[in-house]
């Protein structure tokens, strides 16, 4: 089954966090994230949040297996991207297994 990569992104540094998405635009961009499956399916800094308190961006990616999101997550690229991410923001992410 997909697997998908699920991120709540509360932003405290707009700028280091800007920093975080042109990496990741590049990691996807040169092959790093279709390497692994990945595809972007949502980057929303505007969320409408239906129930619960919790604020900040969601990012979805999805991938053909959860084997393949794992490679992705704990590649050396995202490593580097993920440690500028949390300069600048706090992070909800899980993955989650397709039906």
């Amino acid at each position: 089954p997909k697997a998908y990569l699920i991120s709540r992104i509360p932003v405290h540094n707009k700028e280091g966090f800007e920093t975080f998405k042109q990496m990741q635009r590049r990691l996807f961009l040169n092959m790093a994230g279709f390497k692994y499956g990945g595809r972007l399916l949502a980057l929303n800094p505007e969320v409408k949040t239906l129930e619960g308190n919790q604020e900040g961006m969601v990012v979805l990616l999805e991938f053909d297996s959860m084997d393949e999101a794992r490679q992705f997550y704990f590649s050396d690229s995202h490593r580097a991207a993920k440690l500028v991410r949390e300069k600048a923001s706090k992070a909800d992410l899980f993955f989650a297994e397709g039906v």
